[in-house]
């Protein structure tokens, strides 16, 4: 096995360095290939670097401003790059890295394939408008249109592009080059070289399915360019040698260059000199083209080698090649009223709208003095609606009639009359637009045309009968038609060999015969596609240029027969080889139109592309090129390629000229495509922002009478999308303009100005809005609906100018209107308005009643239509009972309201529910436990919004939760967020967070006792608090990092070096009197514990120092205590007394707290030892004790008057030798003891002045 392992590596290394070879010798460039190719399944596999710029559209200027937001986007995407790989999976390139410090996206191809399509969207401008979706805002769209247009640049290596397409064609194997004589030559890529092939086959051989396996000669290597991927493909598909000279298309007349006499009957006899009327196209690189002889009338083939064009010098050949009829391929209009109910949806506003804006105050004055006109002049006139104007376009005067119908017999006798009607209508000579059902590839003639029959054989018995009476009756086309239809059937039930027969029959029948044109080009193509299922070789030269001239020339053909591709495509490769783009638009075409007319998208997709480079590249029709691009889009939206719709729309809006319905397909594709990308919610959906421009787009098209309230709509959209995204000036300003549109129906106007009243009570106008309701209740057009609206806002905006009364007022008459109307949706909303103007006058008992009432309401409607109402006032009424006492009930309704949400998909509302969960959760009734689960849930809502900063937020959240546990697997759980949380930090640049992030992990290693990493940490975070230059931070981060060790259980000195000589010197630095404070005071704790007493001495003065200048007396005495401690560490008796007392000094008086008594007994009994231990005064030392003795019985401390009373003891006995007292203080000392189990107390004081 492990010989068979080094056998594959070796051989890998083989190929590798044999392609490496190859390449070399193709592209002369082989120090570039090593430079830049990694290897893929053995063969090299150059990287594509892309670099994204933010330039300015007209000048090409960057732009450093947007650049910066751009460099941020793609550093937020470098380490979690799903969507990235989404986009560039849709343009068929995978992956590899995102340089966020160099602006660079770098990608790789590992199929021909997948190169080709990037190559392909490349070229037709897809790119730059993908990133643009990917990486900026939405609000980026709604940026005025007169403002200089911005956006994404992406420049593409082309020399690794070029070197990767090559390496990729090697690794076919055989490919295709032009070379400089003009000659497109088969590469063949061999073990250690490239050979040079081309072939000296004819063509016609070749094109009816020869092989490709004939003679070859090799040539020397030149200077190879490879086809274009497209031309590739294609040109593989049966190759044969073909010079590129340029070749035409061109339609009009043309010369005989010699004599020809035919001798089949469908070809045209013709002497040197004849003019020759082309029918159709003339395209020279087809062997043959339909012409008309001028002088004699005769229609027939003619071969396009035998003429020359017969145009002025001047005129250019290269001529239009779709007739009108074919654009209507392109053109096909869609019907758009889903599009615009959506608009109309989506701009309704109603009182709980969440849509801000502002505008000017002038315009509103001016609609509140009409409005009364409005009504004065309001005349009632009869409607029209549901009648049609006699001159409407949408009515047809004369109606097609109906076709021909034919009832199939089986009895001669009854049939004779059906097959004389039925012969008789196919014996017509020209082309009847009934014939289209009989040539149609789908076969409708069988039902449309033909009844009274159960099973297509009975059908095909009736052709039969009805053929022979043809044939007897001498009635030539109408035997060819049922010939014709005789075969289809055939091939329908795969009866090839009697398909031919009957298709021979009625090409012989026709005899030459061009007056029905339709029926010839059906029955050439289907007796091709016939003989090329058979591989009949022979018959099919005789037909098959002739029936791919019929095809490519004639224009508007009826597609009859599913193989027609293969024709097309053999006709698609000659253009390609014959250098004529034009006839190679026109093939791709065709095509295009063939597979999207049996819903072969799929199939379609690729020629309909490159029909469009071609248009871009022959800058012909920018109509047909506008139109093409919408024919792509719907294909990419069928493949679900949302981001390439978005391309697609941008492209065709550069284009001109732009009428109203471009406008709404670019608004139905954007509609349909944008939520793909963003995951808007479904819950009262909001118009993506890329709508915007072409909603703009739209308005500035020329609108009918009907189509003003078109207009509105629109005006409306574009106020509720600017609200949406908080432009308020620019929602305003579209609201007022809807107002200008509206019709002189008082009704609709009283709508708009509901809306612009509920935009300025958010905007906080609320004068103007109060001015625009209380014309709209005083109104006497204002139905009971508008009325309930308009009083909730004026309570709304009453509320907020402090009118509680009139407010009050106002949703009463709301809350009564609502109930009249029976609107339960308005009732609910009405009641809880009421409820929060109760709880803002503080009558909450009332203001809970109304919640209540509200919320029984809400619960019986359905969630999807009232969800987002229903949950704030869940959450109000939530917040109510935390913020009280019942706070059981409040977790109850923030539960409720979080299960709705869930409910209705409504991200906003789910993470405003579970922010106050996890707030119950943390402070209101503390549980560990259910904090990280519902902050784990948020973290997921955070990363479906695609909110770095809230993700961090709540991943630095989780990491302090687990920190709080106190246990080994809690800490790494920690850790891992903490991490985490630091990898958003780092991608948005916030040096602050990352620091601390930094500083956090370090802690949790040393709470883990992983010390190498400990330092690391630490030091990391340091760097990153000096990136910022900002002192304070530096400060903050090296007392935090001191505390890791100030507070743990080992290594405290290295807390030391923090505190002394990094955040000390910066607090002095910075003039933070607190913070030195702070430090000196933890240095000399940290000190005196590692006994450097004499250093601690120099902290703990300046500690009494700045204690002092900042008048904070606690911390005074503190210092005093703790210099009286380091004074008696040091020997320093009578100092250590002086500072004690000091400290004594500054308590409060009289005593108010347990613990300042018990600092009394404390100090009073230090001080007692030091006079009586270490400066030998039994005397003043029985008078600290006394004190001590009174603060300790004050306390009621039996231990420390047990302590004391032995002290008094030993003083009276051994050295004041007062008998009495010190029978006393014994007595009382051994009672204490008794109480504490104390067995044995020692009175001698050598015993107590050794242990001194």
């Amino acid at each position: 096995m492990q010989w068979v392992n080094l056998l594959c590596v070796s051989e890998a290394e083989k190929t590798i360095l044999n392609v490496d070879s190859m390449i070399e010798r193709f592209s002369g460039s082989p120090k570039l290939i090593h430079k830049t190719c990694s290897t893929v399944n053995g063969y090299p596999s150059p990287d594509i670097s892309l670099k994204l710029m933010m330039v300015r559209r007209k000048s090409g200027c960057p732009d450093y401003r947007l650049q910066r937001q751009l460099r941020g986007q793609l550093r937020l995407l470098e380490n979690d790059s799903r969507e990235v790989m989404a986009v560039f999976s849709e343009l068929s390139a995978r992956l590899l890295s995102i340089h966020s410090d160099q602006d660079l996206i770098v990608v790789t191809f590992k199929t021909f394939e997948e190169i080709w399509k990037f190559l392909t969207y490349h070229s037709l401008g897809f790119i730059n408008h993908c990133m643009e979706n990917l990486f900026l805002d939405q609000s980026f769209w709604l940026y005025p249109q007169e403002e200089e247009e911005t956006g994404i640049e992406v420049y593409i290596n082309e020399k690794s592009l070029n070197l990767m397409y090559r390496s990729l064609l090697v690794q076919e194997g055989a490919f295709f080059v032009l070379c400089p004589d003009n000659l497109v030559r088969k590469i063949m890529a061999t073990d250690n070289e490239i050979n040079t092939y081309f072939e000296t086959r004819a063509l016609a051989e070749d094109a009816t399915g020869g092989s490709v396996d004939g003679d070859m000669t090799m040539l020397p290597n030149a200077s190879l360019e490879p086809l274009i991927p497209f031309h590739h493909v294609f040109v593989l598909l049966n190759y044969c040698k073909y010079y590129l000279f340029p070749y035409y298309t061109a339609m009009g007349s043309c010369l005989a260059v010699m004599n020809y006499e035919s001798i089949m009957s469908e070809e045209m006899s013709f002497q040197e000199g004849d003019k020759i009327e082309i029918l159709g196209y003339f395209i020279e690189c087809m062997e043959w083209f339909l012409g008309r002889h001028v002088f004699t009338g005769q229609i027939g083939f003619v071969k396009t080698s035998h003429v020359k064009l017969d145009l002025p010098r001047n005129k250019s050949q290269d001529l239009d090649f779709l007739e009108a009829e074919e654009l209507s391929f392109f053109s096909k209009e869609k019907d758009l009223e889903e599009v615009v109910h959506l608009l109309k949806q989506t701009s309704i506003t109603d009182v709980c709208s969440v849509t801000r804006s502002t505008s000017k105050n002038g315009k509103i004055e001016e609609f509140l003095k009409n409005f009364k006109n409005l009504e004065a002049t309001q005349v009632e006139e009869p409607t029209t609606e549901g009648k049609n104007s006699p001159s409407s376009p949408n009515t047809e005067i004369f109606p097609p009639p109906e076709g021909p119908c034919f009832h199939v017999h089986q009895d001669d006798a009854q049939a004779s009359d059906i097959f004389e009607s039925l012969i008789l209508f196919l014996n017509r000579k020209e082309y009847d637009r009934n014939f289209k059902n009989l040539y149609d590839f789908s076969y409708p003639f069988i039902n449309s045309m033909f009844y009274g029959f159960s099973e297509e054989e009975e059908l095909v018995s009736f052709f039969r009968l009805a053929r022979e009476a043809a044939k007897k009756a001498g009635m030539s086309w109408a035997l060819a038609r049922l010939c014709f239809l005789l075969g289809r059937l055939s091939v329908k039930k795969m009866k090839f060999s009697q398909a031919r027969v009957y298709f021979e029959e009625a090409l012989g029948a026709v005899a030459g015969g061009f007056t029905d044109l339709y029926f010839v080009i059906a029955l050439y193509t289907n007796l091709t596609v016939i003989y090329l299922t058979q591989k009949n070789k022979e018959k099919c030269a005789h037909v098959f240029d002739k029936a791919t001239s019929l095809l490519m020339g004639i224009p508007n053909y009826i597609c009859s027969a599913d193989l027609e591709s293969d024709i097309l495509k053999y006709a698609l490769k000659r253009t390609i080889l014959s250098q004529d783009k034009h006839a190679e638009a026109r093939a791709c075409f065709l095509l295009a139109k063939h597979y999207s007319a049996r819903k072969q998208h799929e199939e379609a997709l690729p020629f309909l592309e490159r029909f469009q480079l071609l248009l871009n590249d022959l800058r012909l029709q920018n109509n047909l090129s506008k139109n093409c691009y919408f024919k792509l889009a719907e294909s990419y939206n069928e493949k679900c390629l949302p981001h390439i719709v978005l391309s697609c729309v941008k492209v065709t809006s550069s284009q001109s000229p732009n009428t109203l319905m471009d406008s709404m397909k670019r608004i139905d594709l954007v509609i349909r495509n944008a939520p793909k990308l963003y995951g808007l919610r479904k819950l009262r959906q909001i118009l993506p922002s890329q709508t915007a421009p072409y909603l703009i787009q739209a308005l500035s098209s020329v609108f009918t009478n009907k189509q003003q309230g078109l207009c509105s709509i629109i005006y409306l959209s574009l106020a509720k999308l600017y609200s949406h995204h908080k432009w308020y000036g620019k929602a305003i300003a579209y609201m007022m303009k809807a107002l200008n549109s509206v019709s002189a129906k008082p009704e609709e106007t009283i709508n708009y100005l509901v809306s612009l009243a509920w935009l300025y009570i958010l905007y906080k106008q609320h004068d103007v809005a109060l001015a625009i309701l209380n014309a709209i209740v005083d109104s006497s057009w204002s139905n009971p609906h508008q009325l309930g609206i308009a009083y909730n806002m004026l309570a709304i905006a009453l509320k907020r100018t402090n009118s509680t009364k009139e407010a009050a007022e106002s949703y009463y008459k709301a809350l009564r209107l609502s109930e009249e109307t029976d609107m339960t949706h308005n009732q609910a909303i009405a009641l809880a308005n009421f409820g929060g103007l109760c709880l803002h006058a503080a009558a909450s008992k009332l203001a809970e009643h109304y919640y209540i009432r509200a919320v029984k309401l809400f619960a019986k409607l359905p969630s999807v239509d009232c969800g987002q109402d229903f949950i704030q006032v869940l959450l109000q009424l939530g917040c109510y009972y935390v913020g009280g006492t019942q706070r059981e009930k409040g977790r109850f309704y923030y539960e409720w309201a979080f299960l709705v949400a869930m409910e209705t998909s409504h991200l906003e509302s789910q993470l405003q529910a579970i922010k106050l969960l996890c707030q119950f959760y943390s402070t209101v009734v503390p549980n560990e436990a259910q904090c990280v689960i519902y902050n784990e849930y948020q973290l997921s809502l955070a990363r479906k919004m695609s909110n770095k900063v809230l993700e961090g937020q709540i991943l630095e959240t989780i990491s302090q939760l687990y920190l709080s546990l106190g246990t080994e697997r809690a800490y790494r759980s920690a850790l891992e967020y903490t991490k985490r949380s630091l990898g958003i930090f780092i991608d948005l640049q916030k040096k602050e967070k990352e620091a601390y992030a930094w500083l956090r992990a370090g802690k949790i290693y040393y709470v883990l006792r992983q010390n190498e990493l400990v330092d690391l940490y630490i030091q990391v975070a340091q760097d990153a608090a000096l990136y910022t230059g900002d002192p304070n931070l530096g400060m903050e981060l090296f007392e935090a990092a001191g505390d890791i060790f100030f507070n743990g259980t080992w290594e405290k000195e290295k807390a030391v070096t923090f505190y002394r000589d990094r955040a000390l010197p910066l607090a002095i630095q910075t003039g933070n009197k607190t913070t030195e404070l702070r430090l000196c005071n933890k240095l000399v704790e940290l000190l005196v514990n590692l006994k450097a007493y004499e250093e601690s001495l120099e902290y703990a003065r300046a500690s009494l120092m700045l204690s002092v200048n900042l008048g904070n007396q606690l911390n005074e005495r503190i210092a005093y205590h703790r210099l009286a401690a380091i004074h008696h560490h040091l020997g320093h008796c009578e100092l250590a007394e002086h500072f004690y007392l000091k400290a004594l000094s500054l308590c409060s008086s009289p005593l108010e707290f347990e613990e300042e008594t018990l600092y009394y007994v404390k100090v009073y009994l230090i001080l007692g030892d030091i006079i009586f231990y270490d400066l030998k005064d039994p005397f003043d030392a029985a008078g600290y004790y006394h004190l001590a003795l009174a603060a300790a019985m004050d306390l009621g401390n039996k231990k420390a008057q047990l302590k004391i009373y032995t002290r008094l003891a030993i003083i009276y006995h051994n050295f004041l030798v007062d008998r009495e007292m010190s029978l006393f203080f014994y007595q009382k000392a051994r009672t204490f003891a008794t109480e504490l189990n104390v067995r044995r107390i020692n009175l001698a004081p050598d015993h107590c002045y050794k242990s001194s």
